[in-house]
């Protein structure tokens, strides 16, 4: 998109037409048999809302892209490859992610792998999960998979999936920025591995507090900021913490 002073800058000069890069379009899918729409009726207790989709192509659009939601939860691998096939012809990035207990994880790479190269990741991250990468189709499409747990799925879009689309964008800003914060009060972290907890930061961005519950849905809607955990069992108040600022849509 150009805005006014550029179009006019380009006919000043002679030029009738300027290159510029279209927003990527993203499909955004879930795979997972224990899955439901939200709408419906639950009736098998191991079953569960479908909630990543809705979250993951908010945040497609926070990204600068345009997100495509598919209305279809596969059942089987075979369901998966052919959903994903028909989306290629509208896709610049597909984004796919499982159930909450990550069962799912086979079915997507059983899915994917005949469609292009797939690689298997598992991040040095605590709960990370497993991740899916590689490129599929004729046109060789890029796809990234990600956890079924609705947290860490947000993370992982924030962390890994928005830069994909920034870069795609030819955006200056490609990352979330951070800042370093001091921690408002102790903080235990149960565990000595490297973590981003759901934090916020105060107005001015020179303090944070990290949420209690970091596996719940209103700690999620609450955040404005990932503080980043390399090491140490406990976080003392006056701590220095990288933060990394979250996109939110105004």
């Amino acid at each position: 998109e150009l805005d006014v002073c550029s179009s006019d800058l380009a006919a000043s000069i002679g030029r009738n037409s300027l290159p510029t890069l279209p927003h990527p379009r993203v499909v955004v899918i879930s795979a997972g048999d224990d899955l439901i729409e939200p709408g419906q009726l639950i009736e098998d207790l191991e079953d569960e809302y479908e909630s990543n989709s809705w979250m993951l192509t908010t945040s497609v659009k926070e990204a600068g892209a345009t997100g495509f939601r598919v209305h279809a939860i596969p059942e089987n691998h075979h369901d998966l490859k052919n959903i994903v096939e028909d989306q290629l012809v509208r896709a610049d990035l597909i984004v796919i992610s499982g159930e909450r207990h990550d069962d799912s994880f086979d079915l997507i790479t059983k899915a994917l792998s005949p469609l292009g190269e797939i690689k298997v990741v598992d991040l040095d991250l605590e709960n990370a999960g497993r991740f899916n990468f590689g490129a599929i189709g004729p046109d060789k499409t890029p796809v990234i998979t990600l956890p079924g747990d609705p947290i860490f799925a947000y993370i992982a879009m924030q962390l890994f999936v928005r830069p994909m689309i920034r870069t795609m964008l030819g955006a200056r800003e490609i990352y979330c920025p951070s800042v370093k914060a001091r921690l408002e009060k102790d903080f235990q972290t149960g565990t000595t591995g490297r973590k981003y907890l759901l934090g916020q930061l105060n107005e001015d961005n020179s303090s944070v507090n990290i949420f209690t519950e970091q596996e719940d849905f209103v700690s999620l809607a609450l955040a404005n900021c990932l503080v980043s955990v390399n090491e140490g069992d406990s976080l003392k108040a006056g701590d220095s913490l990288t933060s990394v600022i979250l996109p939110r849509i105004k």
